[in-house]
């Protein structure tokens, strides 16, 4: 039972890394980026080739998030600027980036499934069980993402004009806010977090063109019942990672992974708001 509780806190950390580059883009934009899982895959990419190349994994991290940034950054700047009054025809155009980028992914790499060795191996002694070492690495992880969130939006100047804009927009604009550069870097910064999570999911998991698309899928119904608050994700996490560990250890592997989608779906539901507060 120890394993499974550390399975399930394991599993929340990595959803939580996952969706919270989603989670800044649809606070600001009101939009569901479903080029999310392809830059996950861009960022799994670039820890592969850091991998090959014997990079020091404390490089390949911030290159994986620079990849991840870059391509956003381009995609807001091209694509997504003309979509903001048509969140519609922005989704779509998203969901087709990310099917063009997984195509030049396999045109570069081509289908084959491949591996990256944990930069950390072995396992570790917790109350007379052994757990894997890199596993724990994810809630390390996962939490230093969430201070690093917290510090960006409450205590910097891009934080106060970002929450301004999710406040009010055109308020902001009046109070001499570029709510058009607020929206570039916080698209960007979420593409950075989405690459970055599949470099640290990479050790964990296979590399291949698609790899991205499972995780999108919980990505998304997490951030719908979060409510667009980091505090609600979290929870949100650990509460259907939970649900989606004991259902895949103790019914059906293939169950579990609908479990987040379907409690999702319930959630909302039954309360619209999901776990943010009223």
């Amino acid at each position: 039972m120890l394993t499974v509780a550390l399975d399930a806190v394991t599993t929340a950390a990595m959803l939580f890394i996952i969706a919270a580059g989603l989670l800044i883009v649809f606070g600001v934009m009101k939009i569901i980026n479903f080029a999310h899982a392809a830059f996950l895959t861009v960022g799994a990419y670039a820890a592969l080739v850091g991998a090959q190349l014997h990079l020091p994994w404390f490089l390949v991290l911030p290159l994986a998030f620079i990849a991840g940034a870059v391509c956003g950054g381009v995609t807001e700047l091209v694509i997504v600027r003309r979509l903001y009054k048509r969140p519609l025809d922005a989704i779509l155009a998203t969901w087709g980036l990310g099917i063009v980028l997984g195509q030049l992914i396999t045109l570069t790499f081509g289908r084959e499934v491949q591996f990256v060795q944990a930069p950390i191996s072995g396992t570790v002694h917790l109350f007379g069980a052994d757990y894997s070492a890199y596993r724990l690495v994810m809630i390390v992880a996962a939490v230093i993402v969430a201070l690093l969130f917290t510090t960006l939006l409450n205590g910097t100047r891009l934080g106060l004009s970002t929450k301004a804009v999710i406040m009010n927009e055109m308020l902001a604009q009046g109070l001499g806010v570029d709510s058009s550069r607020v929206r570039l870097i916080t698209f960007a910064l979420g593409s950075g977090l989405a690459a970055l999570s599949g470099a640290l999911i990479t050790p964990l998991s296979s590399v291949d063109p698609n790899m991205g698309v499972p995780w999108l899928i919980g990505a998304f119904m997490l951030v719908m019942v979060s409510g667009g608050s980091l505090f609600a994700l979290a929870g949100s996490c650990a509460v259907l990672g939970t649900l989606q560990v004991l259902v895949s250890t103790f019914v059906n592997p293939i169950l579990g992974g609908l479990t987040i989608a379907i409690c999702a779906a319930i959630v909302l539901r039954i309360r619209p708001e999901g776990f943010a507060r009223a």
